[in-house]
């Protein structure tokens, strides 16, 4: 039996592995952002919510009438229940997304003046909001670097051999010491899109992937480039 002679990774070179895999998801995924629609702070931060177990796709369908409805925070915290989970049904967890929401525009009106807070550390206070929804605001509607460690970043960044952490802190914690900061909000977008588009969670197309060279999992789905293609998906996602 053939031993395994390849080297344990030392802590540098893991950063520089890491930083590689950057450049390179970068440079494949140069459009890659948020695929929520929204037009402020207040709109992300209901979209985010909403996407809980549920797709991009589905949420931007709802959110139109949703936020034509409800403009303003007050508009979420003065809402009828009944109505909202109407409009939101199609979501899934409707009547649980109906409270966080309306429970978080109380929450900002009451503490903060009706204006969404653009801190981590106020944003987790807000009901229905964790660490992963608070910095996909922060990133994306503030300008603030953070990390969106959602189920495709999870699995990513273990498959890559970066952690092998599974609480999403942690995780963050760990991709944060690797990434730098300003990199952060469009690192997060990038290896969310390449788990979409690639990196699958059952079949990876390992035969096409432009980090074949540099991960640790490469085998784990088909290594020929004909049916690894046939495994590659685009957006929008339903």
């Amino acid at each position: 039996m053939a031993l395994n002679t390849r080297k344990p990774e030392t802590r540098l070179g893991l950063v520089r592995r890491a930083r590689r895999m950057d450049r390179i998801l970068a440079e494949t995924y140069p459009d890659a952002h948020c695929e929520l629609d929204f037009g402020s702070p207040l709109e992300l931060l209901v979209a985010t919510i909403l996407s809980a177990q549920c797709t991009d796709k589905r949420v931007n369908m709802v959110t139109p009438v949703l936020f034509a409805k409800y403009p303003t925070v007050e508009d979420y915290a003065a809402a009828d229940r009944a109505e909202m989970e109407e409009i939101i049904r199609s979501t899934g967890f409707f009547r649980a997304k109906t409270n966080s929401i309306i429970g978080m525009a109380q929450a900002v009106c009451e503490r903060y003046r009706g204006v969404v807070p653009n801190k981590l550390k106020d944003l987790v206070t807000l009901p229905g909001v964790g660490r992963k929804t608070a910095n996909v605001v922060l990133g994306n509607a503030f300008d603030v670097p953070g990390l969106t460690v959602d189920t495709h970043f999870q699995r990513l960044v273990r498959r890559f051999g970066w952690t092998e952490e599974t609480d999403p802190v942690k995780i963050e914690h760990a991709v944060a010491e690797l990434i730098p900061r300003r990199e952060w909000t469009w690192f997060s977008h990038r290896v969310i899109w390449h788990g979409r588009r690639i990196c699958h969670a059952r079949r990876p197309a390992c035969g096409v992937c432009p980090l074949a060279a540099l991960c640790p999992a490469y085998g784990a789905g088909p290594t020929d480039a004909a049916t690894a293609t046939k495994l590659v998906r685009s957006g929008p996602f339903s």
